[in-house]
């Protein structure tokens, strides 16, 4: 049962990765949410960052997606727990841009939080 609903949510993070990095490319001013302070959304050199960023994030929601069609449920944890380096990178990176506490703790660090747990249910399932 916890396996199920940790595969459905593994599935609701790949969803949103791909969303997200999908969206980088007609909204690239969303990416002001993601924490660091005077990003310019409107320069061309970052909006190309933002991109290699968008890529890279719809690469990896369809991981999770391949994982869910063709793998185990054990090697679908263990890529959730190796991606959920992704999230804790992503808080220090804000946190070292003196970014809000908020984007920190409740959008990275919170999403480092689900996925371990996920992975966790994952892995012992």
């Amino acid at each position: 049962m916890l396996s199920n609903v940790a595969t459905v949510l593994a599935g609701l993070i790949g969803v949103g990765i791909i969303f997200m990095g999908a969206r980088a490319f007609w909204a690239p001013q969303a990416a002001v949410g993601f924490g660091i302070p005077d990003t310019p959304t409107q320069d061309r050199t970052f909006q190309a960052w933002l991109s290699v960023k968008a890529v890279r994030d719809i690469a990896s929601g369809l991981f999770i997606v391949i994982l869910l069609a063709g793998g185990t449920t054990h090697l679908l944890g263990w890529f959730m727990l190796a991606a959920t380096v992704i999230p804790v990178g992503d808080a220090l990176i804000v946190m070292r841009s003196r970014g809000p506490k908020a984007a920190v703790y409740g959008i990275h660090g919170g999403t480092a939080v689900v996925m371990l747990a996920i992975s966790v249910l994952l892995l012992v399932a």
